[in-house]
């Protein structure tokens, strides 16, 4: 064992973490760790293999299912929404494109105000929650939302732009948004493990969401806003803006698809990362469905939830890549914090 994967386990042993760590340099994985239970009541371990809710990390796959048909000539960046959504959603403004969804500059209201106050862990389900199992079911969620600033002026995260993105890509790309990421998506990407799964129905190899560290509560019957641009929802089933559940390994996977150009051209990748939007609040920038760093090269995928922690960062330059994925609500963020640390020394 390194010195790195020691210090590692030090802070996950003092943080109590439960989830999986991978980093991997130009020689290969340099690290591949679990510690905790996926399941607290029957003691089942987390391995490097467990799958992990990532929330918000999704909208990056959603952001490369639409880039893809974009690709293959089903929309364009420049496609209205109104010119697919018909009536449906009415207060969106018809000058909304698809790049602006993908760059949170849509300005469309979203179904929660981020201003709200809400805390992590309330129950915030405003339908019930298994009439939220297919994207066409998120319209009574999504509709009602005044449009809060005229289309392309500024960032505003907005989750709910997401599931709109993924309501598109159904509709022009002939099938639903979950088959058409694992179709465009994790194919190509080889990430053979990663799946929408029914929260109420996780199969063995999948972790259970907790709500903290020390606590046996799940996150089942918890349904988020966006309190602020990591946070998604839980329903049933996830759609555009977050939900799907990864393995360390497929995190690693999509990075090196992305950089080998299998799921889109390396065109359309670097249209992707390039900046859009400075986010000062979140110390970062903002592409097309992906974060990217303030002031150099790497790119970020990121998500939290009840019982979700998660980020990947990736920097092609320096040929280093890590994810951090736990199953409670702030597992990830003392092992982020730490490899920030050690990694830029």
């Amino acid at each position: 064992m390194d010195r790195l994967e020691a210090s590692l386990g030090d802070v996950a042993r003092a943080t109590g973490f439960s989830g999986a760590v991978r980093i991997d340099d130009r020689s290969g994985p340099r690290v591949a760790a679990a510690y905790g239970l996926a399941d607290r009541r029957c003691g089942v371990p987390n391995t490097v293999d467990t799958r992990f809710a990532i929330a918000s990390g999704v909208k990056g796959l959603t952001a490369l299912t639409v880039m893809a048909l974009v690709e293959r000539g089903d929309l364009t960046l420049d496609t209205a929404a109104r010119s697919v959504l018909g009536t449906d959603l009415p207060l969106i403004d018809d000058a909304v494109t698809v790049e602006q969804l993908m760059a949170h500059r849509s300005g469309i209201g979203d179904y929660q105000d981020e201003d709200s106050g809400f805390d992590v862990d309330d129950y915030l389900i405003p339908v019930p929650v298994h009439e939220l199992a297919n994207t066409e079911q998120y319209l009574p969620v999504l509709g009602g939302h005044s449009q809060k600033f005229p289309p392309g002026e500024r960032f505003s995260y907005c989750n709910g732009g997401f599931v709109v993105l993924a309501l598109i890509a159904e509709r022009r790309g002939g099938a639903p948004f979950a088959e058409l990421m694992r179709e465009l998506v994790c194919a190509p990407a080889g990430m053979a493990h990663t799946e929408f799964l029914r929260s109420d129905e996780l199969p063995g190899d999948a972790a259970i969401g907790y709500l903290a560290a020390d606590r046996p509560r799940t996150n089942v019957f918890h349904l988020l806003s966006h309190l602020s641009p990591h946070l998604t929802h839980l329903p049933v089933v996830g759609s555009g803006d977050g939900g799907s559940y990864v393995t360390v390994a497929d995190v690693h996977s999509l990075w090196e698809a992305l950089d080998a150009g299998r799921v889109v051209p390396r065109a359309r990748v670097a249209q992707m990362l390039r900046w859009s939007s400075d986010v000062p609040t979140e110390s970062k920038r903002y592409g097309l469905g992906f974060w990217l760093h303030a002031t150099g090269p790497a790119v970020i995928l990121e998500g939290m939830d009840a019982g979700v922690s998660f980020q990947s960062h990736h920097d092609a330059g320096e040929g280093l890549t890590w994810t951090v994925v736990s199953n409670t609500t702030d597992g990830a963020w003392p092992i982020v914090r730490h490899l920030r640390e050690v990694l830029s020394a």
